[in-house]
């Protein structure tokens, strides 16, 4: 019959056990606070290094979604200018074929005179209109675009350039962002403030009110032709928005692919680890006190 040999010494291997079991919880425990299974290069290289070039990716994604975010908000507050000052156009207009009646007299086409120079003071200023801190009709200059100028034929100087913006939305895709304010409101035959001072002129003079409309008229279909490039500039940066969220998803489960830790699994395994080292501590703790003096002989 053969006989069962028993450790008289088993504390060794019980500490062992229970050093095993705790680094064991440890890794489970930080893949439970980190939701990946590589939580430094020497848990696994390859996995490591692939997760390098997502997070890579990854932040580039939100740079990009960043610069749309404002870009947005630049082309939203031209573009609204833009449909104010089509709106301010068309009153002057209306001011104009109720100025070229010739029924009028002196004092109210003086009246209509004095409103259309509040209107001139009134585009000025949206042609100014600044976001965040930016003049949007300046070309790429830092300064105020347009000055009144009495030295100036229509009253008013424009002292922006001919520059453009572009800004990186996506690898290898820029969009522009802006139009310098001179092809807006100065466009040869259709300069807005130009075809308003004209206006005004002609109502003093009480001659040639009919051809300034015809000039307000110019501008208004200008600016409101110019408004498309804002349109589509949005179009553009909403659709590559909409490719970039999809893009960050589908980087967020590469990500969860090569590293993601299974939380239930991770869940079970801590539970199994803590019902163990209790086990092995309780084991440890009956151990004789004679067997725990002959291992530390």
């Amino acid at each position: 019959m053969s006989s069962i040999r028993v450790n008289p010494y088993p504390m060794p291997d019980l500490l062992a056990a229970l050093g095993n079991l705790q680094q064991q919880q440890n890794t489970a425990t930080l893949e439970m606070g980190s939701g990946t299974t590589v939580n430094k290069p020497s848990d696994n290289p390859a996995a490591a290094a692939q997760m390098v070039e997502i997070e890579n990716a990854s932040s580039q994604n939100d740079s990009y979604q960043q610069s749309i975010g404002s870009i947005n908000g630049q082309l939203s507050t031209a573009d609204s200018t833009l449909s104010s000052v089509v709106t301010v156009l068309q009153r002057a207009i209306s001011l104009g074929v109720e100025g070229a009646n010739g029924t009028l007299s002196d004092s109210d086409r003086a009246a209509i005179s004095a409103e259309l120079s509040g209107i001139q003071k009134q585009l000025i200023g949206l042609a100014n209109t600044t976001y965040q801190g930016q003049y949007l009709f300046a070309g790429t200059a830092e300064v105020e675009p347009y000055v009144a100028d009495p030295n100036s034929t229509s009253g008013v100087s424009y002292h922006g350039n001919m520059g453009t913006n572009l800004v990186s939305i996506g690898s290898g895709y820029q969009v522009q962002v802006n139009l310098p304010g001179s092809q807006i409101f100065n466009a040869p035959g259709a300069d807005v403030f130009q075809s308003i001072n004209d206006l005004i002129t002609a109502l003093d003079n009480n001659n040639g009110a009919g051809d300034a409309v015809a000039e307000v008229t110019n501008a208004y279909n200008c600016v409101t032709q110019q408004r498309v490039f804002y349109g589509n500039a949005m179009n553009q940066a909403q659709s590559q928005q909409a490719f970039l969220s999809s893009e960050k998803i589908n980087l967020s489960q590469q990500e969860n692919t090569v590293a993601g830790a299974d939380m239930a699994a991770v869940a079970s395994q801590l539970a199994s680890d803590e019902t163990a080292i209790n086990a092995t501590l309780d084991a440890i703790g009956k151990m004789p006190k004679n067997s725990l003096f002959d291992y530390l002989k």
